[in-house]
């Protein structure tokens, strides 16, 4: 009996044992599948920029002195790159916990592609004789590539993180992925000079000849200079708070009628206001006061400052500032 008893309770622990090693090796396989799609993503959001956006982009850029025909065949060319990444990132081995963070994949390569067709389509006529409508629309596909980077990053990236955390699993980056280089190509006037090499013609537009451009110089709110992101600034004095925005007239030329907006996003809701400025002289800066209210007080809010381009401004890379902050009484 006793030695029956001692080998019933060797069977019970050798199956304590069996157990212990089968969960042991599920938990390792699920962590594993969990860090090579991290890592299947990040090698394809990588490829994306690096063999499709920025080869694009240099493609595109001065355009109208190459010739047409082998600008249309190199983008056509990534046109199919694009497509091949889409494709292998549907074809991905997705964990059950990673469905989300996929479906947005999806959709971001998605958009990619839906741009670069769009354009490849249009390039024909923007390189033609019908320059200025077509690229007019080509400056619009851009926001294709614009709402690919916020979703990659601000849904993608995070969700894979967060389950990636979940796991236990720590330390591990997803690579970033930003398709569109900067918001000037989102400005028609922008990309005409990009695409053809040349500014619009002074004649046509009644532009004055030489530079022209607005840089956004800092927001403050009463004596607190806001720091940009990622840094979080604390905001006192309630849910109307009166920005002070200070801009400079970078260009060569005095800019008139030059809108310098503000918008505040928390707890779900944005909450804008725009002030115009008559006039600035070339070198000279401008303070300019924008009241905001309704902002909800103890979230966190997104603020987002933004001077809007002037006729004949080619570089916009530093008309906007973003801040991060939390409003209190």
């Amino acid at each position: 009996m006793v030695r029956r008893l001692v080998a019933a309770g060797a069977g019970v622990v050798l199956l304590i044992v069996i157990a212990l090693l089968v969960n042991s090796c599920k938990q390792s396989q699920k962590e594993q599948s969990l860090k090579d799609y991290n890592r299947q993503v990040s090698q394809l959001a990588s490829e994306s920029e690096t063999q499709v956006s920025h080869p694009l982009f240099s493609t595109l850029t001065g355009a109208g002195s190459k010739p047409a025909l082998d600008v249309e065949v190199q983008v056509d060319q990534l046109r199919i790159k694009a497509q091949a990444i889409a494709t292998h990132a549907k074809e991905l081995s997705v964990p059950g916990e990673m469905a989300g963070a996929q479906r947005d994949l999806l959709l971001t390569f998605d958009f990619r592609v839906e741009g670069i067709t769009k354009i490849a389509a249009l390039l024909p006529t923007a390189l033609g004789g019908q320059r200025k409508e077509a690229t007019e629309k080509i400056a619009g596909q851009m926001e294709l590539f614009l709402a690919s980077d916020v979703i990659y990053s601000q849904r993608v990236v995070p969700l894979i993180q967060q389950t990636l955390a979940s796991a236990g699993i720590h330390g591990l980056s997803t690579a970033p992925s930003r398709f569109l280089p900067n918001i000037g190509w989102l400005d028609p006037t922008v990309a005409l000079a990009r695409i053809t090499g040349q500014p619009a013609s002074t004649s046509q537009t009644g532009i004055a000849p030489g530079n022209h451009g607005d840089a956004l110089v800092s927001v403050s709110v009463g004596a607190n200079n806001l720091e940009p992101e990622p840094a979080l600034n604390h905001i006192s004095g309630g849910g109307s708070p009166t920005f002070t925005v200070t801009i400079e007239d970078a260009g060569a030329n005095p800019e008139t009628n030059v809108k310098v907006d503000v918008t505040v996003t928390a707890g779900g809701k944005q909450f804008k206001a725009t002030h115009t400025i008559n006039q600035i002289q070339a070198g000279q800066k401008a303070n300019v006061e924008i009241p905001v209210s309704g902002v909800p007080v103890g979230v966190a809010a997104k603020i987002e400052a933004y001077v809007e381009p002037v006729p004949g401004e080619t570089e916009v890379e530093n008309n906007k500032k973003t801040y991060l902050a939390i409003f209190g009484p």
